[in-house]
């Protein structure tokens, strides 16, 4: 470590700001969020710093920075590197003058003519994170504060004030320092927090007042209810179509119980410790029976556990996500849903056609293609009526039957078709053609599940972007 890291409380503080450009008006804005008071010095400033010294209302100086001027700031920040082809003897003048009146300076991207340097931040309000790398690599810098970024929900800030408002009371009730941090992990990590991160915080103070009052005396501990469920949607297969809740949910989960769906990828995001449990289904192999997947669901969490259920595509587009919401509710279970992209859209997207086009399909239908006794019975003739695009799910092993039901209730045979297999993976592919030749075509290519049938004019766009290209090479 070549500098010391430190928090620096500039409200109501002198800070004089030299520079004329882009660069300038950042550290303005930086700065006066801070609530620092901020003098600029610009001899010609650009529209940029003209705009932001206007709408922050702070004191512009037109002429160059004298001795006179750091007799009574706190700080002192150069910014003209980005101007028109830089200006060393402007930043060096500035260095010098800083230091000889005994203040701390920072010359934007110059660390040899600074005293410390302005890290990459990430804010989410009481909570603040900085990143630095001495000055040897700003942009590398920026590329640490967006990973960490992903990582932190914006909400983080609103958790840091809840706590704040009940720490004395904590204090007052758990006396023993240890017992009192893992009382405020426990709230941290379990369905307190994560109520507080949605926005509930009036269910989140009455369940912690709750917590507070359990326990302590002759009763033992406080404890927080720490088991819950999180019923999560992995997307179609990239793992980097998950969502940064989604991530966040697999980070934090004690037990995960995951579909056969999920790309194995996607389970990179969990801890390390955390249990897997595989649930996966496929027709006429059922590792679990539903109702025993229920049973685990409910056990689990109410052992005191965090239980990610993990599906392919989103929890409540053909995944059961609601047969074990009821369960779950009807067990009182708490719940976290969290949404993911649905096969449909993903694996659309991914081969290059929309669903939706206001010249060819003005509504897309999601359907699927199977029940418990086979082809699912389904309303034929309004799916074949009108100007829509049809997404069949689990339709692979009936695709003869949804075409000759689909024609024979008036679709054109020579409606153009898609079937994407392995959508948004690496291995993807997609076969077209028409309605008539869908199940020759499932045969003949030997399409295998996961697999979608798409059944519409959209379909005829031609594969756009990177994917398509080199799909296109492999073939």
């Amino acid at each position: 470590m070549r500098s010391f890291p430190l928090f620096l409380k500039l409200q109501d503080r002198p800070v004089l700001l030299a520079g004329s450009g882009a660069a300038a008006a950042a550290k303005l804005r930086l700065l006066t969020a801070a609530g620092a008071r901020v003098r600029v010095f610009a001899e010609f400033p650009s529209a940029e710093l003209r705009a932001a010294i206007h709408e922050l209302r702070v004191a512009w100086n037109a002429a160059p920075v004298a001795a006179d001027d750091l007799t009574h700031v706190e700080l002192v920040i150069g910014a003209y590197g980005d101007e028109a082809g830089g200006d060393e003897a402007g930043d060096r003048a500035l260095s010098d003058l800083a230091r000889k009146a005994g203040k701390l300076v920072n010359i934007v991207d110059r660390p040899d003519l600074s005293d410390f340097t302005m890290p990459a931040i990430v804010d989410r309000g009481e909570i603040v994170v900085a990143i630095s790398t001495d000055g040897a690599s700003p942009v590398l810098a920026q590329r640490v504060r967006a990973a960490i970024e992903s990582v932190l929900p914006p909400a983080l800030g609103r958790l840091a004030r809840f706590a704040q408002r009940f720490r004395s009371a904590i204090q007052a009730r758990i006396e023993e320092t240890g017992a009192r941090r893992r009382f405020w992990n426990q709230i941290f990590a379990g369905p307190i927090g994560q109520a507080v991160l949605a926005g509930d915080e009036r269910r989140a103070a009455r369940d912690l007042i709750r917590a507070i009052n359990l326990g302590g005396g002759n009763r033992g501990e406080p404890k927080a209810e720490t088991g819950y469920v999180s019923l999560v949607g992995a997307g179609p297969g990239d793992p980097e179509l998950l969502t940064l809740r989604a991530a966040r949910a697999l980070r934090e989960a004690d037990v995960i119980v995951y579909d056969k769906l999920v790309d194995p990828s996607v389970l990179d995001y969990a801890r390390r410790d955390a249990r897997r449990i595989y649930v996966g289904k496929s027709k006429g192999d059922h590792t679990l029976p539903q109702a025993e997947i229920n049973a685990l669901l409910i056990a689990e969490a109410k052992a005191g556990r965090h239980v990610v259920r993990l599906k392919g595509g989103d929890p409540f587009v053909f995944g059961r996500g609601g047969e074990e919401l009821d369960a779950l509710v009807a067990a009182g279970v708490r719940i976290d849903v969290v949404p993911g992209i649905t096969a449909a859209t993903g694996c659309a997207a991914y081969a290059g056609f929309p669903l939706t086009h206001r010249d060819v399909a003005s509504s897309v239908t999601f359907v699927s293609g199977q029940s418990k006794d086979g082809i699912a019975d389904l309303d034929w003739r309004a799916l074949a009526n009108g100007r829509q695009t049809i997404v069949v799910y689990m339709g692979l092993s009936v695709a003869g039957e949804i075409a000759a039901n689909l024609i024979g209730a008036g679709l054109s045979a020579a409606t153009p078709i898609a079937i994407i297999e392995n959508g948004t993976r690496w291995d993807q592919r997609v076969i077209k053609g028409d309605l008539r030749q869908i199940a020759e075509l499932v045969r003949d290519h030997g399409i295998a599940a996961p697999a979608l049938l798409v059944i519409g004019e959209v379909t005829r766009a031609a594969q756009a972007g990177a994917r398509a290209e080199l799909q296109a090479a492999a073939e």
